[in-house]
């Protein structure tokens, strides 16, 4: 009989929950130190306003990472739900990268091209695997400290538009990360099914059970089952092949 319910949780130790969680945590210091609604610091900020920029983007960056979160723990009953909150992330961090581009160009500036020594350094940083244990919130909080510690140079720097270009590039690899969760997520689900599956699979298999039980075995003692052969119905041993033990079937 399968497993009904899968495994679920398990997001701490996705590289892509990993640059989520970055991402989230630099948004926010990003819109706190180069984000202002005052005018007179609107020619080496981002003016903002009416907040709107500072609220969509935290929000965005909220929404991917905690979707993956959602998603997660929703996929012991539902891969459906699953896939579409991990879809839910991924197009929340394209929204978000398309608000660093708009700070980029509002700038008069240009995102840096991918052949650029700056964007090739970006992104060639490596992230180390995740190594949790028991203690999973402190150690995954660790983790992404220390994968922050890669991209120092370019997130501490003063200047608003190296930070801009730094998460243009992670955020667009934390997307491909979920773009290929996403297909994984696929795969199983068309290789394994779903929760509505496998309780459709247990229901038959135990009411099936239930029609079949039998005497127990003269020679073994386990419970029978009724099988059928050329010649007819009869009763078999339940731990057949291992007991050939058998029984006529006599209809009520």
């Amino acid at each position: 009989m399968p497993e009904l319910f899968d495994k679920h949780g398990g997001f701490r130790r996705l590289p892509a929950f990993t640059l989520a969680t970055l991402i989230h945590l630099e948004t926010l210091s990003y819109c706190r130190r180069f984000l202002t609604w005052d005018p007179r610091e609107a020619s080496a900020r981002f003016w903002d306003p009416q907040g709107r920029q500072y609220d969509q983007m935290t929000q965005a960056a909220r929404s991917g990472r905690q979707n993956i979160i959602e998603g997660s723990e929703r996929s012991a009953t539902s891969k459906d739900t699953e896939m579409r909150l991990t879809d839910v992330a991924r197009a929340s961090l394209g929204e978000l990268r398309g608000d660093y581009e708009i700070v980029i160009l509002a700038k008069g500036s240009l995102p840096w091209s991918v052949h650029s020594p700056e964007a090739q350094a970006v992104s060639a940083v490596t992230l180390d695997t995740a190594p949790f244990s028991d203690d999973l919130i402190h150690e995954s909080a660790k983790h992404v400290l220390a994968q922050r510690s890669k991209y120092r140079r370019w997130l501490d720097s003063d200047d608003g538009l190296v930070v801009a270009n730094a998460m243009l590039i992670i955020i667009t690899r934390a997307m491909a990360m979920l773009k290929r969760l996403i297909e994984a997520q696929g795969e199983a689900f068309e290789q394994g099914g779903g929760f509505s599956e496998r309780l459709t699979t247990v229901r038959l298999e135990a009411r099936e059970t239930q029609r079949d039980a039998g005497p127990e075995c003269p020679l073994c003692g386990w419970p029978m089952r009724r099988r059928r052969s050329a010649k007819g119905e009869f009763w078999g041993c339940g731990a057949y092949p291992e007991c050939k033990g058998i029984r006529p079937f006599e209809k009520a």
